[in-house]
């Protein structure tokens, strides 16, 4: 049998089997060359969802992820258990033979460490968080706090990539990939997904994976702001070429993709016209975006003195509400540091004095601005630490391993229930007692904010549909307004 077909009667232009099942697969409706040139910015724009499944409560997400693991029995899950037990050994009902990483699994005794930081209640929902956070207990009546998060990851990578994509395994689209194949780009001038990794911070690898595409079109994955005064290089025109050079320039390079479209159908050649169309608007407006000295005083305030330096978590947060308010879909903070397996009760202040004030004045500064109630905020890690002290326990240095069985995060915004606390764990911080969510509930649930049914967004590789909650998944209503 012949390897080959013909691309259209007459022509010599031999075709090989893979093209052309693909060009029956993709349809020749939605790569035609005539659509590229003849439709508007909007339509291409627009996702893979005519419309949503339903009425969205939000429009957008900002995603603040604290990688390494912040310890919720210090941040926010009060135990006075620990305090009556502090340097006891972890019972063995409560650990029921779980299994343990190979940092703390060899060693003979697990005593308990309680948290050395005090607890208080705040607002009128009467949220307990750790006089670490000062800032964001000013802002508990704002918050849905979710006390009863689990994971099936022990280690970060898998655990990191699971938060992002939805699998422990790389290969999967990260969710803003999702989000921008579904609901496509609020904005013409600026990317629909933007990821800002806090400057100079070390801790665990964070890969470009966890903000890719991976078999989606390439044109869906995050774009990466680098962490300097100059998020974005080589915007400006090189001495000696004007902007009407550059779009001339553009315009005879489109046709030569165009020609190369019409013959092969690669729909990755759509995502090079798309991107250098993208690339060409964004020399006037990622210069007006990232610009914060035009922010007044008081704003830099309130997010703190870091807000000035270019690449801090501080003046990230003041970034994602700028990019938020010009209409970016999901906006991705990683802030690194979190790994406290020693020295927690100082390098925890570290993180928290980086982190806290921030935080809140992100939500404050988008509740203000009216853009809290269709913005969702997310805070949180990719899963807990233990109860038990990694290495010898001391009340000033001790540290904390992995615990993927129960952890906290934080929402606000974009259709949760302030003012609330959902599930909690056992007395000992070991074990969820009520209302578990597994990470695929809550990517479930933050796609239904969305106006997306969570098994409706789907995407056929290699015979196979996928979907960002694999096959999983349950929307909690009761996390919802």
């Amino acid at each position: 049998m012949s390897h080959s077909l013909c691309s259209s009667p007459g022509s010599s232009i031999p075709r090989s089997r893979r093209q052309w099942l693909s060009e029956l697969s993709l349809g020749l409706g939605s790569l035609a060359v005539s659509e590229l040139t003849g439709r508007s910015n909007a339509l291409a724009n627009r996702g893979i969802l005519q419309s949503t499944h339903h009425r969205p409560r939000a429009k957008r997400i900002i995603y603040l992820f604290q990688s390494g693991a912040p310890s919720q029995i210090d941040l926010y899950d009060q135990k006075p258990v620990l305090q009556q037990q502090h340097g006891q050994e972890l019972p063995d009902e409560i650990r029921q033979g779980q299994r343990l990483t190979t940092m703390t699994g060899s060693q003979a005794s697990f005593p308990l460490a309680s948290s050395p930081f005090h607890f208080r209640q705040h607002g009128q929902s009467g949220a307990w968080l750790s006089e670490l956070l000062p800032h964001t207990s000013s802002i508990a009546d704002d918050l849905c706090f979710v006390k009863s998060m689990h994971t099936d990851a022990i280690n970060h990578g898998p655990a990191v990539t699971y938060l992002q994509t939805g699998s422990q395994f790389p290969g999967r689209p990260s969710m803003g990939a999702w989000l921008h194949y579904g609901l496509g780009s609020e904005t013409e001038e600026l990317p629909a997904f933007v990821v800002l990794v806090t400057r100079n911070k070390g801790g665990q690898p964070l890969v470009s994976r966890l903000w890719g595409s991976a078999f989606l079109p390439s044109k869906y994955q995050g774009v990466r702001f680098r962490s300097d005064k100059n998020p974005v290089l080589y915007l400006g025109n090189p001495a000696g070429l004007s902007s009407a050079s550059r779009r001339r320039m553009l315009d005879s390079l489109r046709q030569l993709h165009e020609l190369q479209l019409a013959r092969t159908r690669d729909p990755e050649i759509e995502t090079r016209i798309a991107q250098y169309e993208l690339a060409y608007r964004m020399q006037s407006s990622i210069p007006e975006a990232v610009q914060l000295s035009d922010e007044p005083e008081h704003v830099f305030k309130e997010y703190g003195e870091d807000a000035k330096k270019p690449g801090s978590y501080a003046a990230n947060c003041l970034l994602a509400r700028r990019l938020a308010e010009r209409g970016v879909r999901f906006i991705q903070l990683y802030h690194p540091g979190w790994d406290q397996h020693g020295n927690l009760p100082n390098a925890i202040r570290g993180q928290c004095r980086e982190t806290d004030q921030a935080s809140a004045a992100l939500v404050r500064d988008l509740k203000r601005r009216g853009l809290l109630e269709d913005t969702l905020v997310i805070w949180g890690g990719e899963f807990g630490r233990t109860n038990y002290c990694q290495g010898k326990l001391t009340r000033q240095s001790f540290g904390r391993d992995h615990h993927p069985r129960c952890f906290s995060i934080w929402m606000a915004g974009g259709g949760v229930r302030a003012g609330t606390t959902y599930g909690a764990t056992d007395p000992f911080s070991y074990n969820i007692a009520r209302d578990p969510v597994h990470v695929h509930d809550l990517h479930a649930t933050l796609l239904h904010l969305l106006g997306v049914d969570h098994e409706r967004l789907t995407f056929k590789h290699q015979g196979r549909w996928y979907r960002l909650t694999d096959v999983h998944g349950n929307v909690l209503p009761k996390l919802i307004a």
